[in-house]
């Protein structure tokens, strides 16, 4: 590893590059791969040790993918898909860290990557028509073109809370684990938070702790992952047809080969409809949600899906106030992040598991030994948040990202984000969003996003050097209309009426908007293969330094 790997410790760099890729996790590797088929020089920067992003940072106790093996990775490479072997349906955290490693050595990509650095601040230069970015480390590195792949899910949210600092015991965040192995045996652990990272760490530390207290503001459904080995015979057939499997994956509405119903939920009886629930339950995930087609769309829908979860949840949790305050009743099904668990609502049947529920009983203060609610005292000696992240913008919030007359994308976004196709910013020249808001992200298979962004993103560029031009942005106009139409798709759906982290609900002071775009990954596919066909529409091409209004 050189030092310009290393990132640590030593001299600030000056280098000039034609693209320089903020993230090297998922987004960051592929999108190196294709500037280079493009033969453009690139540098990725890399705030973590080494390669990964979200699945570098967040180690904890039972990490786990929500997205089936065989289509959580990349397609580009036909060699790539034939030669790697999953060893479950779903992947551990570990082990797509180790995928992740593969391909940056496989295809050569360490050194393009500046690791353990941050960039602080990119500003757009008009004269010059370059982006200059500045790092943590005084680092300045000037690029034609900007991409953002810092990812969706890489801002760790910690709560403010009173006392923390004087807590006696350590404290953790899912989103930001240590790398060594954290031993919870006979000690008594408090879990802040039951989104989709308790829910999969909490039956994990509660295999070893002597106590765990689970602190629940709002409860979450979620889906059994039935999760297993992977059989050789299974990958096999998967990698016989994953040309076609891919296509089809790419038209759906999440970008996996789930089974979609075509039925709307009334159409079927009411013993049909329980059997169907059923047989998405014993099949597990999160293609439970897809047991009709409107359940994203009519209420009354909904709710027959969600009470046959509620129905679940009660009949699996022996206490019934537990049970209770784990049934989710103030969000339709799915409109936050559906869970895949594995043993989450039964490991609340164990003596030494205690839920505490904080709307009745807010959090008070942390104290030096542990945590007052409104109501009582609890003794630990390790506290846990598991309380998420600034989704989707927080990322490129903590940067200082200044477009055309210094204007700030934090002031442009202090409303609600505002993209074209969710991946490129009026007023912000040669930037591009891998996976931003105003694109389907968080809504899909995120590594079929991905590649579809990168993809597109590339054939951008190539376009701009077959026409010889050296500038694009997106035109005001067409941002405002890509604006209205996602919050028009947005507002047909029961996504808008749940305060969940895709309105951006839980970060204070954060906007209520729908930050993805729940039209689908075909739907969005399709309006972004238009605007190539009708030579870029709504973007301006230039081959000067300055745009035309």
């Amino acid at each position: 590893m050189t030092e310009i790997e290393k990132g640590a410790t030593r001299a600030p760099l000056a280098q000039n590059f034609d693209a320089v890729v903020i993230g090297a996790g998922f987004a960051g590797l592929y999108a190196l791969v294709r500037l280079r088929q493009l033969g453009l020089s690139a540098r990725a920067i890399e705030a973590g040790e080494g390669v990964g992003g979200t699945w570098y940072w967040n180690r904890y106790p039972g990490a786990r993918c929500d997205v089936e093996s065989m289509q959580y990775s990349y397609s580009f490479s036909e060699e790539l898909q034939q030669e790697w072997q999953w060893s479950e349906r779903y992947p551990r955290q570990e082990e797509i860290l180790r995928y992740i490693n593969h391909v940056a050595d496989r295809f050569d990509l360490r050194r393009d990557i500046t690791l353990q650095t941050r960039v602080a601040s990119a500003t757009y230069d008009e004269g010059s028509a370059l982006w200059h970015v500045q790092t943590d480390h005084g680092d300045t590195f000037t690029a034609r073109f900007l991409i953002s792949a810092a990812g969706c899910l890489s801002a760790a949210k910690v709560p403010d809370m009173t006392g923390l600092a004087d807590f006696q015991g350590p404290w953790y965040h899912t989103g930001n684990w240590p790398h060594e192995k954290v031993d919870f045996r006979g000690q008594r652990v408090g879990v802040i938070g039951t989104g989709s990272s308790g829910i999969q760490l909490i039956p994990t530390i509660a295999r070893e702790a002597k106590e765990v207290v689970v602190f629940q503001r709002t409860p979450n459904f979620s889906i059994p992952a039935w999760n297993r080995p992977l059989a050789d015979e299974e990958q096999r057939q998967w990698k016989a047809n994953y040309a076609e499997n891919r296509a089809k994956a790419r038209n759906t509405r999440s970008g996996i080969l789930y089974d979609y119903s075509q039925r709307a939920t009334f159409d079927a009886s009411e013993p049909e409809r329980q059997q169907e629930y059923e047989r998405r339950w014993q099949k597990g995930g999160a293609n439970y949600t897809h047991a009709f087609n409107d359940i994203f769309s009519n209420q009354l829908a909904n709710d027959q899906a969600a009470e046959f979860v509620r129905n679940k949840i009660r009949g699996t949790v022996k206490d019934p106030h537990t049970a209770a305050l784990l049934a989710p009743t103030d969000h339709s099904i799915g409109t936050k992040r559906i869970c895949v668990d594995t043993d989450y609502y039964a490991t609340f049947n164990l003596s030494h598991v205690s839920l505490v529920d904080l709307r009745a009983t807010p959090i008070s203060s942390i104290v030096p030994s542990g945590l007052q609610t409104s109501d009582q005292t609890y003794a630990l000696d390790s506290l846990v948040f598991a309380t998420g992240y600034d989704a989707v913008t927080g990322a490129l919030d903590r940067i200082d990202l200044r477009g055309r007359g210094g204007q700030t994308l934090k002031a442009k976004w202090a409303q609600g984000p505002r993209t074209y196709l969710g991946l490129m910013v009026a007023d912000f020249p040669n930037f591009f969003i891998i996976t931003g808001p105003g694109s389907p992200s968080v809504l899909t298979n995120v590594i079929m996003a991905i590649e579809q962004h990168v993809d597109w993103i590339a054939r951008c560029l190539e376009h701009m050097q077959a026409q010889g031009k050296t500038s694009a942005e997106p035109l005001a106009s067409a941002e405002n209309d890509w604006v209205d139409h996602v919050n028009q798709v947005a507002s047909t759906t029961l996504f808008t009426k749940s305060n969940s982290w895709y309105m951006g609900a839980n970060i204070p002071g954060k906007p209520r908007v729908l930050l993805p775009y729940v039209g689908g990954l075909g739907n969005y596919t399709a309006i972004c293969e238009k605007v190539v066909a009708d030579g870029y529409s709504g973007i301006a091409l230039s081959a000067g330094v300055t745009q035309t209004a």
